[in-house]
């Protein structure tokens, strides 16, 4: 039998208008901000523009075809691999134990959550020169400690080497990022059951076995959001590496982002650029919807702070 509203036909127009209105705002938002760039994104995907021509023709998908079969593209790809899979699992690691070291700890906490979140506070641009002086060949840091304790013989150019600018580069984004993720899962470590670790030491778990069992399912949801914001940046970084390197040496710090920036302002092939900006978006939105489906339903079945 079917059920009847008690509700009154006008009040469910008046909540069906509040609604609207409530939702307006991000309708608007979500155009403007979403929906224009990506139709004009995907206009200038299919023509061929220079950044002068107001006309400019029409070329169907030949920028696609040309860049899946450039070998830059790829070479650029695989550079964002390596930055997504040490970018990632680095950052999440040492800011995860880092927190829990911090957590478990009572003296000098607010001295230590200063210090670790101190360099995610600085800018990028800041942060990238400031290393490039460190990794400076003559006068840097780490060239002068080397040699101070008798291993000059590993001194050399470090982002001037082919071979070690990306993992330069790379351990410099690592220690902007490790603060962010120790303070965010400080936060949900707060919430945790210690009841329950307690009894977990009792039994005569160790460190790792409580981390593993005890505490990570608790924060799981907190470290899943940290993870998608992780990965996101591997695959739309570009200031560290435009700043420190510009996609060099020899293209060996060469991502997906650099490698847009210098086809659409240096070579004027804004279109070309703009469908390596798409392939981004198009590369880490899968992984985004998965984290957030899966941290949504670990939340909506009671797991994490």
């Amino acid at each position: 039998m079917r059920a009847v509203s008690n509700v009154p036909p006008v009040t469910r127009r008046a909540q069906a208008r509040l609604g609207l209105l409530l939702a307006l705002p991000v309708a608007v938002v979500t155009a403007v901000f979403f929906v224009f760039p990506m139709l004009n994104a995907l206009y200038y995907a299919v023509v061929d523009f220079d950044g002068l021509d107001p006309t400019p023709p029409f070329v169907g998908l030949s920028n696609f075809t040309e860049m899946f079969t450039d070998a830059a593209t790829w070479h650029a790809l695989g550079n964002n691999a390596i930055w997504i899979a040490i970018g990632t699992a680095s950052p999440m690691i040492i800011g995860l134990l880092v927190a829990v070291v911090i957590w478990s700890g009572r003296s000098g906490a607010a001295v230590y959550r200063l210090l670790f979140f101190l360099p995610f506070m600085l800018p990028g641009v800041a942060i990238g020169i400031v290393w490039g002086w460190i990794y400076d060949p003559v006068n840097g840091w780490i060239n002068r400690a080397l040699g101070a304790v008798g291993l000059g013989s590993m001194t050399r150019g470090w982002l001037g080497d082919p071979k070690t600018a990306i993992y330069a580069v790379l351990a410099t984004a690592i220690w902007a990022t490790c603060g962010f993720v120790t303070m965010i899962i400080l936060s949900a470590l707060r919430n945790v059951d210690v009841e329950l670790v307690d009894a977990a030491r009792i039994d005569g778990a160790n460190a790792a076995q409580r981390l593993w069992h005890i505490l990570l399912p608790q924060i799981m949801p907190v470290f899943l959001m940290v993870l998608t914001l992780t990965l996101v940046g591997g695959f739309s970084v570009f200031d560290i590496i435009f700043i420190m390197t510009g996609g060099g040496p020899a293209d060996a710090t060469e991502v997906l982002g650099t490698y847009a920036y210098s086809s659409a302002f240096q070579l004027n092939r804004i279109s070309y650029g703009t469908v390596l900006a798409l392939l981004i978006t198009v590369l880490a939105v899968p992984f985004t919807i998965m984290l957030n489906r899966l941290q949504r339903r670990l939340s909506l079945q009671g797991l994490g702070a």
